[in-house]
Order: C-alpha cells, then structure tokens, then sequence
C-alpha cells in the first residue's frame, strides 16, 4: 500500500510505517498531521488516482524532528572583471514517520 500525497509544496510518496522527509513543517515535535491531498492511492490492484485529489483518502503522520541540510554553496563569477560571490545555504526540513493509510 502507498499513496502519493502533497506535503510543504512537494509531491512524496509514502508508505505506513516509513520516514519521509519534507520541506520545513510549522509544527510541534511529536504532534500528528493530517494529510488530505492525496494525489494517488495504491492498495495491490486498486489503484486509485485524483482529479486533482481524492475524497475520502488522507494519510495521517507523525513529526519526528526538525534540522537542516548539509550546506551548498553558491558560487558567482564573471571572468576578467573581478567580480566573485561566495554564499552558502542550509535548506530546512522536517522528518515524518507515516503512521496510517486510511481509504
């Protein structure tokens, strides 16, 4: 069983009992979300998908911590003109371990 849901912007797929990682999340550590964009939903041969989302479908999880990212850095440089722009970034996420699939 799996279902493809939108979470944070992003398109996840998720499993019961499996950790996904999301963009940052605006919620307490420990707390559970509902999760009622479904996009698709896959239970052996019933395979559902929606038009944009389904109904009845909705995935509810668990927020297991917030951190970040390694570091990327962004280089600019234009050559002969001695322009050079170093910046770093940490992108910000969440952990969710999904607890149930409910259809």
């Amino acid at each position: 069983m799996y279902a493809v849901v939108r979470l944070a912007g992003k398109q996840v797929i998720v499993r019961p009992d499996e950790d996904v990682q999301v963009p940052r999340l605006d919620a307490e550590v420990g707390s559970t979300i509902r999760c009622d964009d479904v996009l698709l939903y896959a239970d052996g041969a019933d395979v559902r998908i929606g038009h944009p989302s389904l109904d009845n479908v909705e995935v509810i999880a668990e927020i297991l911590s917030h951190s970040r990212n390694r570091k990327i850095i962004v280089f600019k440089m234009k050559r002969r003109k001695r322009y050079r722009r170093k910046k770093g970034h940490r992108q910000g996420y969440t952990r969710l371990r999904i607890r149930e699939i409910s259809a």
